[in-house]
């Protein structure tokens, strides 16, 4: 490939993906609103943009093969926040895209678009949005924008249902939930690799035995996650204290975030609840 644009390189998940990105194109063009970004690939270029400024979009964008577009806010916020950086940001990236003929985008969606269904159920790939915050609602929302482009126009999506990306497990939860970097590498490559992608959702978690979800309908990508959450269970269970089968945060999907107000910080509750406040 000749060019990727990947948006939110700064971020945790997105500077795990520049230099597996880079070997994949002549030129990784790379951006978030940091003012610079340290150990730049040698065919890896940085640009300051907000991708809620539409312009700067467009120009980002042109010649573009592909995008993986990771830059939003990661957590819950209020609406207007949510609303420039999520909603926004995503209809510029699309926008752009199909303006300037880019043949897929690589989406980080969120299980926070599913985040109220109950942990007993096991979600599909083809169930229906059940958001628990502004925030999952915003990744809603770039679902079904991915979707209409692709049937309007043809440009294809990716859009990975991230759901706890972390280094080691960091809890009781994450058993389920946790996608390794390493898995989070391989399930992007396989999204920019794959030869025919149409409009696909994917679950983005490990090999875990305790996995809550089925992404059996996505197995064309190739996508083969071999890290298992399990190696960490007796460890975290050792520590876990009896959890109240009734409390949203750990009977949804969403985990606490299917418990903040609207509005309420998600990461800010999670943080509260590891050091025991």
């Amino acid at each position: 490939m000749k060019k990727i644009v990947l948006t939110g390189a700064a971020g945790a998940l997105g500077n795990q993906l520049r230099a597996p990105l880079a070997k994949l194109c002549e030129e990784l063009v790379s951006t978030d609103l940091v003012e610079a970004l340290d150990n730049v690939a040698g065919n890896e270029s940085y640009v300051k943009a907000d991708v809620g400024d539409a312009e700067a979009m467009m120009t980002l964008i042109e010649g573009a093969d592909m995008v993986v577009h990771f830059g939003a806010i990661a957590d819950e916020a209020t609406f207007e926040e949510i609303m420039h950086s999520n909603f926004m940001g995503a209809y510029n990236v699309w926008n752009a895209a199909h303006k300037h003929g880019v043949r897929r985008i690589i989406y980080a969606s969120s299980i926070h678009a599913m985040g109220m269904y109950p942990k007993t159920t096991h979600i599909t790939t083809d169930m229906p949005h059940r958001p628990d915050t502004f925030y999952g609602l915003s990744k809603c929302f770039a679902e079904d924008m991915a979707s209409m482009y692709w049937d309007k126009y043809g440009l294809e999506a990716v859009c990975l249902r991230i759901y706890s990306a972390s280094g080691p497990v960091q809890n009781a939860r994450a058993l389920g939930s946790w996608l390794s970097y390493d898995d989070l590498i391989q399930m992007v490559e396989k999204s920019v690799t794959s030869p025919v992608v149409g409009f696909t959702v994917i679950y983005g978690v490990s090999n875990n035995d305790r996995s809550p979800v089925d992404n059996s309908k996505a197995a064309f990508l190739g996508y083969r996650p071999k890290d298992n959450a399990e190696d960490y269970a007796e460890e975290i269970l050792a520590k876990t204290p009896v959890v109240d089968p009734q409390d949203k945060a750990h009977m949804c999907h969403g985990g606490p975030f299917a418990t903040v107000p609207l509005g309420v910080s998600g990461v800010q509750f999670i943080k509260k609840m590891s050091e025991g406040k």
